[in-house]
């Protein structure tokens, strides 16, 4: 049977049973600690601050409403967060303290694929359920039995983009500048290549740098003597707007494609980014009901637009509780259960369905940049 609960709706079946009479229940308050790992310093800290601000957006509305109604008990949430610094060995250290000095008995993040993926590999050992809500390299749930993710995999996400150019753009040749020092920029790179060579196409330059590289003068030289069609940069918002530049400087005029490490990128940095694509994970001004709901509360409570990483946070958060409730209790092998039970998930970034590991089926869509804004372009489906 097909479940559609949300952080709204359990917030709703939390007030309604605080309303009923005791009937020797416990009145007295009991807490879970979750840990939160975010890149609140380090060279993506647009990510950090949505994922605290979700974060805290998520728990908030639980706590306002007297906290998760847990096998008759009334039990309230607090964040334990940690600073990953946007390197894998705080990533890996911070997952250590939450789950040995802390005693959190779930973790949410980290984000960023460099530090998921290590993080993963401790909670893994330490049987503690782990959800990244941005992460999406395949190897942060490989083969793991306690780690969960809200956003979509590469494989599907390099798929929808290579054929996104195959099949509205008409192109037939392609580029790609990527970091090859980081996981996700590595690994969506290869999965770009090989559906586009499959479905026909040529990969004319493939170009990679090590992060922290700032100049691109001669791999841009090689994808402008290329005459690439498209020019696919899988890379952070931290970094793509300087590659964009550069590359108009260079001469290309291949159009420029993305991916969700996008979506950060400030308002002021879009203006030399006028309609270009990238895929990502929902559309503000294309939102369900559900969704406009999110938005409006964490517009009304941060003064500015959810971003994508502050979307998948909340449906982490979202999920977890759901887990939680449906268990009955907080311990976290039962927690686990509950994750791996979920089935389908109605979230804010829309439905997801869980088909017996830790990555969801579901839905991407592609933005394009127009006035300054991302604006809804299409859909695709898994």
């Amino acid at each position: 049977m097909q479940r559609r609960i949300t952080i709204a709706w359990i917030v709703l079946v939390a007030v309604a049973l605080a309303a009923l009479p005791s009937c020797g229940t416990p009145t007295s308050t009991e807490s879970i600690k979750i840990g939160v790992i975010a890149s609140i310093t380090g060279s993506i800290p647009a990510v950090g601050q949505s994922t605290v601000n979700a974060a805290n957006l998520a728990t908030g509305e639980i706590n306002d409403a007297g906290g998760l109604e847990v096998g008759g008990r009334k039990i309230k949430v607090e964040l334990v967060i940690e600073d990953d610094q946007d390197r894998k060995e705080a990533a890996t250290s911070s997952a250590k303290k939450l789950i040995n000095q802390d005693g959190v008995v779930a973790i949410i993040g980290p984000q960023a694929s460099r530090n998921a993926i290590p993080a993963a590999a401790v909670a893994e050992a330490a049987q503690i359920p782990l959800l990244s809500p941005w992460s999406t390299n395949p190897e942060t749930t490989a083969g793991k039995k306690y780690v969960f993710r809200t956003a979509f995999i590469d494989p599907f996400q390099g798929r929808v983009m290579a054929r996104f150019a195959i099949e509205q753009l008409n192109a037939n040749s392609a580029a790609v500048l990527f970091d090859t020092a980081s996981e996700y920029n590595r690994g969506i790179a290869e999965f770009f290549r090989q559906v586009f060579q499959d479905a026909g196409g040529q990969i004319v330059a493939f170009e990679s740098y090590t992060t922290g590289e700032q100049d691109f003068e001669t791999q841009l030289a090689i994808i402008q003597a290329a005459k690439a069609d498209v020019l696919f940069l899988p890379n952070y918002y931290n970094e793509v707007p300087m590659q964009v530049r550069q590359a108009h400087e260079a001469g290309v005029t291949a159009t420029i494609i993305g991916s969700d490490s996008w979506g950060q990128i400030t308002p002021e940095a879009l203006a030399d980014m006028e309609g270009l694509f990238f895929s990502t994970h929902y559309a503000a001004d294309a939102a369900s009901p559900a969704a406009k709901e999110f938005i409006a509360a964490y517009q009304a409570a941060y003064d500015t637009l959810p971003d994508d990483v502050a979307a998948l946070t909340y449906d982490a958060f979202g999920m977890l509780f759901q887990a939680i409730v449906a268990q009955g209790t907080t311990d976290p092998e039962s927690i686990r259960n509950g994750l791996a039970s979920i089935g389908r998930y109605e979230g804010v970034t829309g439905s997801m369905e869980y088909q017996g590991a830790g990555d969801p089926v579901k839905s991407a869509v592609i933005l394009q940049i127009k006035g300054g804004k991302f604006q809804y372009y299409t859909q695709a489906e898994p």
